[in-house]
């Protein structure tokens, strides 16, 4: 059996009412304001203080160029609720027709609820707000090990049915934050039916570095598959999560650590959590706000755009198995009025596209080492740039880095708790 799977969790060693600091990785501690309503309500403290990446990626001013309006996102997940503060209005529930609709605000354990705040959020009541907070949210709820009930788990969609009932709606991109261990012919199909719909498909490379072994190169579906973005998690460093799964099929990373989200499904508070599956909903609101202010663009453009303005110090056609193509800088295309796109049919992604896992790059002779790991971006890289480095070079880093800290190039701290059905954070 495919274990579909998400490890997705509150930091550990966080408790509500507490807020803790680790100088080494900036690491937010939890925060979390209890409300006592019986429907969700935001957290009394302003959680958007904690979302480091918005300032960090430079959100207002991109929303002076583009707030995602016009763009429907499908989120894959285990349901979105359409009534916590800031997600009113957000979630667009009559786009996928039955059955593949059943209970889709019905979110059984918070996850894809907050995967639609971080994409779409409003920010009412001090809750958290997307990145694209005009953007629209297309729920779609599939079953995780979360699911207890026997019955709504046979009335849930598959994983297959659920990208083909996003690629028929109206939905530009799909955000699928979870992984499965085992490919199946029929996912793959239905991800090249996606494609062929002129989707845009993201989807996290999964948390289980830890556990695998970073010389795994282990990672989950379906971020493997042909026409899915991989995407790892970073935090307010530019650090790339030390459980951030890696490999050939990573294409970028974007913010997955410290990122606030609900604590569970009761809605009561939010929590700090950290897993690329919340580095996927960044990945998702970045396309849109991009695709809002260049609607002509097809998703090879939009995705073609992300890779040549993300922060890397490596050749563009030499992904790290780390980092992929870089880190997500969407800003740059927003900022420039006269960017020029790819041709629409140029697909950005054409060797790992091709037939697959691309085939490992030749590597330049700075980015060679003994035992064909990925020096630059391993753990203990000799290759991070801090900012003092970057401004001298005349680098646009992904994101201000406080005191000239280390930014973007590492392996950095974290652990995840894998789960039967699990999320990729």
């Amino acid at each position: 059996m495919v274990r579909i799977s998400r490890a997705g969790r509150q930091k550990a060693g966080d408790r509500p009412l507490r807020r803790r600091w680790s100088t080494a990785t900036a690491v937010l501690g939890a925060l979390a304001a209890f409300s006592t309503g019986l429907t969700p309500q935001a957290a009394a403290a302003d959680w958007q203080s904690k979302q480091w990446y918005l300032d960090a990626m430079q959100a207002e001013k991109m929303w002076k160029a583009s707030t995602g309006e016009g763009i429907k996102i499908a989120v894959i997940d285990s349901g979105v609720n359409a009534e916590t503060p800031s997600l009113k209005g957000q979630v667009l529930t009559d786009e996928i027709p039955a059955p593949h609709n059943y209970a889709a605000t019905q979110d059984y354990d918070s996850h894809g609820t907050n995967m639609a705040e971080i994409i779409a959020g409003t920010g009412a009541g001090g809750g958290v707000k997307g990145l694209a907070p005009d953007a629209k949210i297309i729920p779609i709820r599939i079953s995780f090990g979360t699911l207890k009930d026997k019955t709504e788990k046979a009335k849930a969609p598959s994983v297959i049915e659920a990208i083909k009932a996003a690629a028929d709606s109206d939905a530009k991109i799909i955000n699928m934050s979870f992984t499965a261990e085992l490919p199946t012919f029929q996912e793959d199909e239905a991800v090249a039916y996606a494609h062929s719909k002129g989707k845009l498909l993201f989807a996290g490379v999964g948390n289980d570095a830890l556990g695998k072994g970073y010389s795994a190169e282990t990672i989950g579906y379906p971020a493997s598959y042909p026409y899915v973005v991989g995407v790892a998690a970073a935090d307010e460093s530019g650090t790339v999560g030390r459980f951030s799964e890696n490999g050939w099929y990573v294409d970028v990373a974007a913010p997955g650590l410290d990122v606030p989200g609900w604590c569970d499904a009761s809605f009561r508070s939010y929590c700090m959590r950290e897993g690329t599956s919340a580095a996927t909903a960044v990945a998702s609101a970045s396309a849109a706000l991009i695709w809002s202010a260049h609607p002509d663009w097809t998703a090879n453009q939009v995705m073609s755009a992300l890779i040549d303005t993300a922060s890397r110090d490596w050749p563009k056609d030499v992904p790290s198995k780390y980092l992929g193509y870089g880190l997500l800088r969407p800003r740059l295309v927003l900022a420039d009025a006269d960017y020029k796109p790819a041709p629409p049919d140029a697909d950005p992604l054409h060797r790992e596209n091709a037939g697959g896992k691309a085939p490992s790059p030749e590597p330049s002779p700075s980015e060679e080492k003994k035992d064909g790991a990925d020096p630059a971006h391993a753990p203990g890289g000799e290759n991070a740039t801090s900012a003092t480095e970057a401004a001298d070079s005349g680098d646009d880093l992904l994101w201000p880095v406080a005191g000239g800290a280390v930014a973007a190039l590492v392996i950095g701290g974290g652990a995840v708790v894998l789960l039967r059905k699990r999320r990729t954070g």
